[in-house]
């Protein structure tokens, strides 16, 4: 059965994909604003965690809402840790504000999702050209958090087993720290019902822990992601003890 139900979640997925991005590129082409596209690209994500409840049966459980900053024009650099796929979709569909992703430019020629996100204010590197990715990021980091879009990155790079620790990059500190903005951990144990390279997922519970904005102001980059490291690894052991014995 949960064989099935993946199958079918991934169909909706891939049909829905579709004329989502349409109107992305639509929008785009009638010189509509990056606002009005994100909004379109915010539905679809949506979607998909709405469609992971109603067929898959995973469900989220967030604490730590009312720690995320409540001015408007206050910028922030999201720290997530990253299990799966799962919190890719579930960031946007729950965050106040608009989200800008760090990403490796080779997702751009995926067709359709590939498009989409090529046609919103994200931040797409080339990991081959590794100084030059990091001036990008930074500078296009910069340009966004000024604009009220906050940027969220995965520390560790790429996704982790559930249970495992990888190796944290200190590049979303320096930004923080470059911008002037604060960061904000979040624990995810979306490994428990979507495993990173398993394709069948299975029915329960993904908590999401959001973490006190984290100033950076005279901070250096290593000791801050020392800091982000060490909140985000005691949450998960907390969160999901089973995974940590």
């Amino acid at each position: 059965m949960a064989l099935i139900r993946s199958i079918v979640h991934l169909l909706v997925m891939i049909v829905t994909v579709i004329p989502y991005t349409s109107v992305i590129l639509i929008v785009r082409l009638l010189g509509g604003s990056s606002a009005a596209r994100y909004r379109v690209a915010r539905a679809w994500l949506a979607l998909c965690v709405d469609s992971a409840r109603w067929i898959l049966g995973i469900r989220t459980r967030i604490t730590g809402m009312e720690q995320l900053p409540q001015d408007p024009a206050q910028g922030v650099v999201l720290l997530v840790k990253h299990q799966s796929a799962y919190e890719t979709f579930l960031m946007p569909a729950i965050m106040p504000h608009p989200l800008a992703y760090v990403f490796k430019k080779e997702l751009l020629r995926i067709p359709f999702f590939g498009w989409s996100i090529g046609s919103l204010d994200m931040i797409h590197i080339d990991r081959a050209q590794r100084t030059r990715a990091f001036v990008h990021v930074i500078k296009r980091g910069r340009q966004l958090l000024a604009q009220g879009t906050w940027v969220i990155m995965f520390p560790e790079g790429t996704r982790m087993a559930r249970g495992e620790r990888g190796s944290y990059q200190a590049s979303g500190a320096r930004l923080a720290i470059d911008a002037g903005v604060p960061v904000v951990p979040v624990a995810v144990t979306s490994a428990r019902c979507w495993p990173r390279k398993a394709f069948v997922k299975t029915p329960g519970v993904v908590d999401v822990s959001i973490g006190r904005p984290i100033p950076t102001e005279g901070r250096k980059s290593d000791e801050l992601m020392r800091e982000v490291e060490e909140w985000i690894e005691a949450e998960m052991r907390r969160l999901d003890p089973e995974a940590y014995r």
